[in-house]
């Protein structure tokens, strides 16, 4: 099969070992060299812990496996570094389109609002996401990665982990504060706790096959139900970087996985879809199942799940990566408090919480769309071919039509880290949500607000004028930067800069005010991973120190 992709390959190394082949005490180790792992060590490893990431491969994944990342997803990857390089590779594309037989019954935009930064999804093979977070962890001076290591012991203690590791070099052990568990969906480190995982598996199967191949398709999601060159099936295209082309075809549940991935059983499905003169190459093929399950809890002790080790769902709605990434995002400035003295380790169970809540969420619109894709019985089918029917004619019927609902970030509504709101506000970013971008004018050459936030704790504070900022609203700046946890004082402002050198946003066509529904004096109170932790009318320095408490479980 052709490849478009020159897979690296990394040498075998580990830490130096004492006489008792130990490598001593480390503050975080991280195990698995996926999109989850890489993240989550490049997100400490900025804040400055030294971090240790171990991997029992020697190469990025096989294959495209995850292909689709969310804007949002871009938007935590900007901040580690890795969003532009992705955007520039990646596919961008925001409009989705259903069919039904041969006619086109539904479509949506991802992102129907102007003045965003980054496109509702890319499309990109995992090995050029993996290839890129590895160049950039390289360029972190206190992230060491160790390829071909594999561990096969975990020993939880009070204060340290315990951990065993096989190499070709023989096997050696180290101790960890804090063990990060990225080691996937059969996650190894799961199994030798004998810890929960709970749900179902779906019973059907599905054919991907990577196609290189030059095509006129617009950029866009294209979703079949029943097609005539695949009836009672679905089937599902997307373009990836290089004129890859992803195809996704249901096969049932009664299909041979090794039959169906030989070559002369793929050819003709593609033909039949594409016709005989459409010239293509295989480049990767593969058929999986999918199944929808979590951990009850994602933290137990020193030993913390991330990504797929914690829950899995049906790839419909591009949410595995997507949601590992943002867990990676949770809870890296979490753990760094908690290693630093300022937070209790309390403040870990909301990582579970929070992004518990995320895998329910995103467990239910998976199901959902499994549900509505691959129906169990005949009168199932019956209902959704009606739907589909329909929908083409009534719109009551489209938001009935179910080909994927495409990842989004949860807002954290009832988290027990937001401050509930004093006063009417209008608009969506509500304690708990993941901020919204709008295009800025500001010093260094920033252009969009996600830029200016994010990674500490800061506050937005609104003014006409950023000129006219006064004495005693700088003296609660200054006293917030100083405090245990310092805040970061930002003023978004219509014109002007604020005196004393403080960080000033103008903005730029009123994007801001209209999102974050802002009058003069309002204030955000906003978490390090740009989710809204409080917000108030006027700036009271005893209610933000109370609010910041409150985020770090310190109150």
């Amino acid at each position: 099969m052709l490849s478009t992709f020159q897979y690296p390959k990394f040498d075998f190394s580990r830490p130096p070992l004492d006489d008792d082949r130990h490598a001593g005490h480390f503050p975080v180790v991280i195990v698995g060299a996926g999109p989850v792992g890489l993240s989550t060590a490049i997100d400490l490893a900025q804040q400055g812990q030294r971090v240790v990431l171990l991997d029992d491969g020697d190469t990025v994944s096989i294959g495209s496996r995850g292909v689709c990342y969310a804007k949002r997803t871009l938007e935590v990857l900007d901040r580690l570094g890795c969003g532009e390089p992705m955007v520039q590779k990646g596919v961008s594309w925001n409009v989705g389109r259903t069919f039904f037989r041969e006619d086109e019954v539904f479509s949506f935009n991802l992102c129907p609002e102007p003045d965003h930064h980054r496109p509702g999804m890319i499309n990109l093979q995992q090995y050029y996401l993996e290839d890129e977070l590895v160049k950039r962890a390289r360029a972190l001076p206190n992230l060491e990665m160790h390829f071909l290591n594999k561990v096969i012991s975990v020993v939880p203690g009070e204060d340290a982990v315990t951990v065993r590791v096989e190499t070709e070099a023989g096997p050696y052990s180290l101790t960890a504060g804090w063990l990060i568990a990225a080691d996937g969906a059969r996650s190894p480190i799961r199994t030798m706790l004998g810890l929960d995982i709970e749900g179902k598996i779906f019973m059907d199967r599905f054919l991907i096959a990577d196609v290189v191949m030059k095509a006129e398709y617009p950029t866009e999601r294209w979703f079949w139900f029943d097609p005539p060159f695949h009836p009672n099936q679905s089937v599902l295209l997307h373009r990836q970087a290089d004129n890859v082309w992803r195809i996704d075809f249901q096969l049932g549940w009664q299909a041979d996985p090794e039959e169906e991935k030989k070559p002369e059983n793929v050819i003709p499905r593609i033909k039949a879809m594409l016709g005989d003169n459409r010239e293509f190459d295989l480049e990767w093929v593969s058929v999986y199942t999918f199944q929808c399950r979590r951990m009850n809890r994602f933290n137990h002790g020193r030993v913390l799940f991330v990504g797929d080790s914690a829950h899995q769902v049906s790839p419909f709605g591009a949410r595995g990566a997507n949601s590992g990434i943002q867990d990676a995002d949770n809870l890296a400035w979490k753990l760094k408090l908690v290693m630093d003295g300022k937070a209790p380790a309390t403040l870990l169970d909301t990582y579970s919480d929070e992004r518990g809540y995320a895998a329910d969420e995103n467990i239910m619109n998976s199901t959902r769309s499994t549900d509505f894709i691959t129906p169990k019985s005949n009168v199932s089918k019956t209902f959704r071919n009606a739907v589909l029917g329909l929908a083409e004619h009534y719109p009551f019927a489209r938001a009935l039509v179910n080909s994927g609902r495409l990842s989004v970030p949860s807002f954290l509504a009832d988290s027990r880290l937001n401050t509930a709101d004093e006063a009417a506000f209008a608009g969506n970013m509500i304690p708990g949500a993941p901020m919204d971008d709008a295009p800025i004018e500001a010093a260094g050459g920033l252009h969009w607000l996600l830029e200016a936030v994010g990674n500490r704790f800061q506050v937005l504070h609104y003014m006409e004028d950023a000129a006219a900022l006064d004495g005693a609203t700088a003296a609660v700046f200054a006293r917030l930067a100083d405090a245990p946890i310092p805040v970061e004082a930002i003023v978004v402002a219509a014109r002007g800069t604020a005196p004393g050198g403080l960080k000033t946003l103008t903005d730029a066509k009123g994007r801001i005010r209209e999102r974050y529904d802002l009058q003069p004096g309002t204030t955000y109170l906003l978490r390090p991973d740009q989710h809204v932790a409080a917000r108030w009318r006027s700036l009271d320095a005893v209610k933000v120190h109370a609010a910041v408490a409150r985020a770090t479980c310190n109150a």
